[in-house]
């Protein structure tokens, strides 16, 4: 990405001096820095108000209730996980935030997610696999990649960085994509779905 960006502000550089447009160039960059903060400032705005009804919500135990009411699907998405394993609770935080809209706030649980799976690997390896082969050393495992896939096409019922965006750059009405988001995200979560349980049949069969 470093090089992929350097390359453009290089490009449009050479690009301004050759058609004489330098004071253009460098005007878009200060616009841009400028409308960049702007930006950061409204998402952190939300992304706190988001957050504090998550906490509100985790103090209430209404995290506790959500996390298990969807354990019976994560059960069946991952069923190689051991029952209570720390694994599961940190999917379900990071599902729920999802399709709450919170991407931002769901990372820190998926990468814990990801720790307690790289362990569960670990724990199969010293156990020799008897119950379920581990993945190779340094090679994700089929719940890295199913959580990945899931993580990735995720329903989400509030699209809130689309709706601030849109609000943001003057939308007559930034919550139209609420609609139409919540059936892209339905599909892109049930094709997801769809090609892990056949990718797990696979390997079974």
């Amino acid at each position: 990405m470093n090089y992929l960006w350097a390359g453009m502000m290089l490009v449009a550089i050479v690009y301004g001096a050759f058609h004489g447009t330098i004071p253009e160039v460098t005007q878009a960059a200060l616009d841009s820095s400028k409308e960049a903060v702007t930006l950061c400032i409204t998402m952190l705005g939300i992304l706190s108000f988001w957050m504090g009804l998550m906490r509100i919500a985790e103090a209430a135990g209404l995290i506790r209730k959500f996390t298990g009411a969807i354990r019976p699907v994560l059960c069946w998405l991952f069923p190689r996980i051991p029952k209570g394993h720390p694994a599961m609770e940190q999917i379900a935080v990071n599902c729920i935030a999802n399709v709450l809209g919170l991407g931002w706030a769901a990372t820190p649980a998926g990468l814990k997610a990801m720790e307690e799976l790289s362990k569960l690997e670990d724990e199969r390896r010293a156990a020799g696999g008897r119950r379920y082969p581990a993945a190779p050393k340094g090679v994700a495992s089929d719940e890295m990649c199913v959580f990945l896939i899931l993580n990735i096409s995720s329903l989400q019922l509030i699209p809130i960085n689309v709706v601030a965006y849109r609000s943001q750059y003057g939308s007559v009405n930034p919550t139209a994509i609420v609609g139409p988001a919540i059936l892209a995200t339905a599909v892109s979560t049930l094709a997801g779905v769809i090609f892990c349980k056949v990718m797990d049949g696979k390997q079974r069969a």
